[in-house]
């Protein structure tokens, strides 16, 4: 935990020295110096190097998490309708999460006012429009080799899933390959690790390249893009969230809240799921009354596979960053992107800094500039320990709902007293009928 917040405020530090560097660089009459040895010289070098990275890890990265992740869903035959549910809930939450997150983005409009589409060196490809069918249809690959190959992403993800399901379906004999995609998994998230420890390097030369090219113009949209991500946060939990446990739940809301306080701070300090979920365990089942059985079934694997929080900030972060650089997204690509980063959320792992690897990916499947994840980096660090909490939370709840619905929830525990001793009896008077 001290290394993640070590590695934080240098990549903080990073965001605020490359952004003053650049807005000097940009006062600097053009010349050999400014233009051809630091801004496309050094800071184009160091820049390109750390986004060449990310881009290395995309196509590895997600299919080795699929493949784990759908693996580790074999206990769904054995608990039948549990894990079924807890998929159907997973999945729907982060579709509308991702569309909540598309439609501010267009109602907000963060990227419009900064001008970056002379920037780009290639002309990125948007696909012809297809219709649903032939959408839903290329989700199949004809050649899974040549997918991975070519990185399409979409087809990835489904060979994943497939080879992931296959796997748990004849766990025994596949034992072996679960246990070699496993270590691989582990190499992977490690990799992720040694990626982001030159992020803050990485993070100083592409912010100074884009404030040295377009100066104060950026700040604005910036403030934008991290209000549009906040609000959309607070909107899912709100309405999504808090809706489904008093209308589905019948339970109070804001009693959740005084029961879930623990475990969203934790989650709030480290910006991991992964590393809160001891805690949402134990939360869960000693002050929101979910039975041992259902939480140590769901919230492994929400934490796994429901990342409602990082799919808004994908979600956000494509709108932004297709007005950055002039390109418009057509119907059919917004459609691509609720597909991809609601399977996505499948393979992101419940750790800092994975979240931006899968954005490279959904900006891919729709031939956006993976270059554009450069403008958020720096700032993506305060944003992700809020959308953790979103995560964790939804996890939660989605547990909650099983639980009761199961008759492995106690409302006692629920509505116990709290930690400073005052009773819950207004609370539990205000129960959602």
């Amino acid at each position: 935990m001290k290394n993640k917040s070590s590695l934080t405020k240098k990549i903080l530090i990073g965001l605020v020295l490359g952004a003053l560097f650049g807005l000097i660089l940009n006062k600097v009459p053009s010349g050999y110096i400014k233009d051809t040895l630091l801004i496309d010289g050094i800071l184009q070098l160091v820049g390109g190097i750390f986004i060449n990275a990310i881009k290395m890890l995309v196509v590895p990265l997600v299919f080795v998490s699929l493949v784990c992740g759908a693996s580790a869903i074999g206990d769904i035959k054995k608990l039948g309708r549990v894990g079924g549910k807890t998929l159907l809930f997973y999945l729907i939450t982060t579709c509308i999460a991702i569309t909540l997150a598309l439609v501010l983005g267009k109602l907000i409009n963060p990227g419009i006012g900064l001008d970056l589409s002379n920037v780009l060196k290639v002309e990125p490809t948007i696909g012809e429009s297809k219709s649903l069918v032939n959408v839903i249809t290329d989700m199949v690959p004809n050649n899974p080799i040549a997918a991975l190959a070519n990185g399409s992403m979409l087809q990835i993800i489904v060979f994943a899933l497939l080879t992931g399901v296959t796997m748990a379906m004849i766990r025994d004999k596949a034992q072996p390959v679960i246990d070699i995609f496993n270590s691989l998994n582990e190499i992977m998230m490690k990799m992720v690790m040694v990626i982001m420890t030159i992020a803050p390097y990485g993070v100083f030369a592409l912010i100074a390249k884009t404030f040295a090219t377009v100066g104060y113009d950026a700040m604005l949209p910036l403030l934008k893009y991290m209000i549009a991500v906040l609000l959309a946060l607070v909107l899912h939990a709100t309405f999504t969230y808090m809706g489904a446990l008093g209308t589905i739940g019948k339970l109070n809301p804001i009693q959740f809240f005084k029961n879930f306080a623990p475990a969203m701070g934790v989650a709030f300090s480290t910006a991991s799921s992964s590393g809160t979920l001891p805690v949402t365990i134990d939360t869960a089942e000693n002050r929101c009354g979910v039975s041992k059985n259902i939480a140590s079934f769901t919230l492994p694997l929400g934490a796994t596979i429901n990342m409602d929080g990082t799919a808004i900030m994908q979600g956000v972060a494509v709108i932004f960053i297709s007005q950055v650089y002039g390109i418009d997204l057509s119907l059919q690509a917004l459609i691509t992107v609720i597909l991809t980063a609601t399977l996505a959320s499948v393979g992101t792992a419940g750790v800092p800094g994975v979240g931006l690897i899968t954005l490279s990916m959904v900006l891919q499947s729709v031939g956006l500039p993976v270059e554009g994840i450069a403008l958020i980096i720096g700032i993506d660090r305060l944003l992700d320990m809020s959308r953790t909490v979103i995560n964790i939370t939804g996890d939660t709840v989605c547990t909650i709902l099983i639980a009761k619905s199961e008759n492995e929830f106690d409302k006692d525990i629920y509505y116990a007293k709290n930690d400073n001793g005052s009773t819950n009896a207004d609370d539990r008077e205000a129960e959602v009928a």
